[in-house]
């Protein structure tokens, strides 16, 4: 297992009427840990398209336990419970300044030759920095 975790504070923009965080802006915050995760290792997304392998989003889930709010500082817990291959499974929990755990998710990436536009196996670089940092 590899975990990693980054802080995010909630904009006021990212909120809506009832002044809970938009339940839409969560993937963006799947997004923003999975992009800090890739950077803690020593990868960034814009690499990997240079290298031609792309990642896009095959499967989004999400469980809203409490709301977040403006201001709030949340963090942003990345799992990876498995090795990939052609797909890598990103799960996520959330929790506030307080500790509490205010959301779950899950996001399932399939990795691409942008070349060919098919499916493709993990590139080794990523493969490699995932393995080295892994935890059984």
């Amino acid at each position: 297992m590899y975990t990693f975790e980054t802080k995010l504070r909630v904009r006021y923009a990212e909120t809506d009427q009832m002044a809970f965080v938009y339940y839409g802006n969560y993937a963006s915050y799947f997004e923003v840990a999975r992009v800090d995760m890739l950077r803690s290792i020593g990868l960034s997304y814009k690499a990997m398209e240079e290298s031609g392998i792309m990642m896009p989003v095959l499967e989004l889930k999400s469980k809203y336990i409490k709301p977040a709010y403006y201001d709030d500082l949340l963090t942003i817990k990345v799992i990876i419970k498995e090795i990939p291959q052609t797909r890598i499974l990103f799960n996520y929990e959330i929790t506030n300044e307080a500790g509490i755990l205010i959301h779950l998710g899950e996001t399932t990436l399939v990795f691409v030759n942008m070349e060919s536009m098919r499916p493709c196996n993990c590139p080794e670089i990523l493969l490699s920095k995932i393995k080295e940092n892994f935890t059984i």
